[in-house]
């Protein structure tokens, strides 16, 4: 499987989950600026976590208009798996790849710890190595992580299986002290209605590893190596 990890000025963790695909594939990503106006052939294309352009106007908004994304949404559209993490999630959903909005946390503070996430689907190229409902651990670091959108998109993305992930206590169960940032129906992930595009605010590439203090990330890869391999 090769990779495409694209890299904005500002973004923070395009070497943290390059390393990660690296250690999962054996090979090493394209690491892609964002002023290019294509990349190579790519199974998999990686918006990493980060404050692209400082986070001027809104978080992911300057990046979304990069030369380099026109190529990324086409190859989207035409199929290519992207998975877009923290400010990456909040890319995708500035470039219409994904519905809604990431606001300002509740707390109007940025935070940066481990929460518990509920797994929502296992049959997918994101999520097949995990077992359905498992409780995984992923750490955020984030100022604007607040998962928004109205009651229609909110209930279609229910109907349809399109939440990825929500956080939960450490039973799987989605209470609100479990909800670091106020999304609504504590979404922490969405897929795309074809379900190749994954945005989600937590970072799997920062416990991809047990030197890291655990793996549950890795996860995430090695269900992308098994589905695109």
């Amino acid at each position: 499987m090769k990779a495409s990890v694209i890299v904005f000025p500002a973004s923070n963790c395009d070497r943290d989950v390059a390393v990660a695909l690296e250690q999962v594939t054996g090979v090493r990503p394209n690491m892609v600026w964002h002023g290019d106006s294509d990349m190579p052939k790519s199974d998999l294309i990686v918006l990493p976590g980060g404050f692209s352009f400082g986070d001027y106007l809104r978080c992911g908004a300057m990046a979304a208009h990069s030369p380099i994304m026109r190529d990324v949404v086409a190859r989207a559209k035409a199929g290519t798996p992207v998975l877009g993490i923290c400010n990456g999630f909040q890319v995708l959903t500035e470039a219409g790849l994904l519905p809604g909005v990431l606001m300002r946390n509740a707390s109007l503070k940025f935070i940066c710890r481990d929460v518990s996430l509920r797994v929502e689907r296992t049959d997918t190229i994101f999520a097949n190595s995990y077992g359905n409902g498992v409780v995984v651990t992923f750490p955020i670091a984030h100022h604007d992580g607040n998962y928004f959108a109205d009651g229609d998109t909110l209930d279609r993305l229910e109907g349809e299986g399109q939440i990825a992930f929500r956080y939960c206590n450490q039973d799987g169960a989605p209470a609100d002290e479990a909800n670091p940032n106020g999304s609504q129906r504590n979404i922490a992930g969405i897929y795309s209605n074809c379900g190749q595009i994954l945005g989600l605010m937590p970072h799997p590439e920062r416990l991809a590893d047990d030197e890291l203090g655990g793996s549950d990330g890795r996860l995430m890869f090695e269900s992308l190596v098994g589905a695109l391999h």
